[in-house]
């Protein structure tokens, strides 16, 4: 597969999508047709169970490619739903996903890694939300960034547009972790994953994505509906035959 914006690996199990475009692999609709290009693969067709997400050239996402709108002509939101389905996909992949972060991180770029289950970032990195200022609205950060950082941060960084260092960004909850090595990071945090059975990984992340929108009655039914799923998977029934006895 060639893309213009991204590089795509896979090997041993692990897919590596890197944001690679001129200018600051700022996010155009080339880039999220080839994002959902790659989810199509990732969905249907990869054994991975790991996806990584990197950027090039020093920078994670410089965000939003303004040269894709004509100032000229009648605004819509098609592009920015095109998007936002794009990160839902991404956030919902069959495969656990960790956001390596090295550099700016702003708009766009911040939600990558947000849809993520895992954030590692250097201390070269930063993470900004810049779009109030230029006269729109942050994506669907607006739903995502409180459940990492609560809602009185959230609000500070999406109102005054901070640029929010790594160290910042750990003491707040907003990535996990800081490394400067990040490949040796990243084979840490895949280790640290265990034996990454992708449906309980899959149904748990589901589960807490959906804690802070649904009440605990709802939850429950939720939840006993996923174990029955995930207890029925291989996986599971491997275990019971290892620990138990005789």
């Amino acid at each position: 597969m060639g893309y213009e914006t991204l590089r795509f690996d896979e090997a041993d199990g692990i897919a590596t999508i890197t944001l690679d475009r001129e200018g600051g692999n700022r996010i155009s609709m080339q880039m999220v047709r080839e994002l959902s290009a790659v989810c199509n693969h990732l969905e249907d067709d990869s054994d991975a169970k790991v996806v990584v997400f990197r950027g090039a050239g020093g920078s994670f996402s410089q965000g939003i490619d303004f040269e894709d709108f004509d100032p000229r002509a009648p605004m819509d939101i098609h592009g920015f739903n095109k998007w936002e389905k794009c990160c839902t996909r991404l956030e919902r992949l069959p495969k656990a996903t960790i956001a390596l972060v090295d550099g700016p991180a702003v708009g766009g770029g911040l939600q990558i890694a947000l849809v993520c289950d895992l954030r590692v970032a250097t201390t070269r990195a930063s993470f900004q939300l810049p779009e109030v200022h230029l006269g729109f609205l942050p994506g669907m950060a607006t739903f995502r960034l409180a459940k990492y950082v609560g809602v009185g941060r959230a609000k500070r960084m999406m109102l005054t547009c901070p640029t929010v260092t790594a160290q910042q960004a750990l003491d707040w909850g907003m990535i996990d972790r800081i490394e400067d090595d990040l490949d040796a990071a990243v084979t840490e945090e895949i280790a640290a994953l265990g034996p990454n059975h992708s449906v309980a990984i899959e149904l748990t992340r589901r589960l807490v994505n959906e804690s802070f929108d649904t009440s605990y009655e709802n939850a429950i039914g939720h939840f006993l509906a996923a174990q029955h799923r995930a207890i029925s998977q291989t996986a599971f029934l491997d275990t019971l035959k290892k620990h138990r006895k005789g």
